[in-house]
């Protein structure tokens, strides 16, 4: 099924690797033009060149989310390069120390919420604008599974991905008379480079055993989910948050 985004402007952070760059390649491989953008310059790089190669339309861009002059840039660049903003996915995040609520050191804490929460509203505030600019527009933010539950030692990361979820809420009934449609994804466990780097967290038993499908997910699986909420198909879809999580939560 094609999802009808031939020509759309589309802007992807965290997209230098994991699921940004799987969405990303699906988004390019749709036929919208992406802005793929990373803080690692090699990697948004990298990406865009697969886009391209495979007869695809991208443009690399460095981008730090926490800094609100850089979002600025990068959304500046989408507008004056490309022609505007149709879509955007907000998927550049960090996981944070794994630390007991009272001892989690402060300089981590505001790291993540800078990072995974700040870093969502500012892009927010520009996107929106570039959106009511063209009619409209389709955003998805990336939570996490941490965004509708707990998880001990991850109390940084939790929080911040439930924020996330609320202000993809209290957005998508601001702005739905105005054409700009909002929704949140919350991957479960998938195979990412941020996965692997909590070694403790990817080869839990315990982990293992909660997985009702038996498996990890892919990119690919949260790309496509991605991918669909940006397109037309899910034009009455808009405050929603979606698991693709293999039903890691319904337990």
């Amino acid at each position: 099924m094609k999802l009808g985004l031939d020509g759309k402007i589309a802007v992807v952070t965290g997209a230098g690797s994991g699921i940004g760059a799987a969405i990303s390649r699906q988004l390019g491989s749709e036929g919208a033009q992406v802005v793929v953008a990373d803080i690692d310059a090699d990697a948004a790089e990298r990406i865009a060149g697969e886009i391209c190669s495979l007869g695809g339309s991208a443009l690399p861009f460095v981008v730090d989310v926490t800094d609100p002059d850089s979002v600025g840039r990068l959304m500046d660049f989408a507008v004056k390069e490309c022609g505007g903003l149709n879509l955007a996915v907000n998927n550049a995040g960090v996981h944070g120390a794994r630390k007991p609520t009272g001892d989690y050191p402060l300089d981590e804490w505001h790291r993540v919420m800078k990072v995974n929460l700040d870093g969502v509203f500012y892009c927010m505030r520009h996107e929106i604008t570039a959106m009511m600019a063209r009619g409209g527009g389709a955003i998805v933010n990336v939570s996490s599974i941490l965004g509708t539950v707990g998880l001990p030692l991850a109390s940084a990361y939790t929080a911040a991905k439930h924020g996330v979820v609320g202000l993809t809420k209290a957005s998508a009934i601001e702005y739905a008379r105005f054409g700009i449609r909002i929704n949140v994804i919350g991957p479960g466990w998938i195979e990412t480079p941020l996965l692997s780097e909590h070694q403790e967290l990817a080869s839990s038993k315990r982990m293992e055993a909660l997985q009702p499908m038996g498996r990890r997910g892919k990119p690919e699986e949260v790309a496509a989910l991605a991918c669909f909420l940006l397109s037309e198909q899910a034009s009455f879809i808009t405050g929603s948050y979606q698991a693709v999580d293999g039903a890691y939560t319904s337990h």
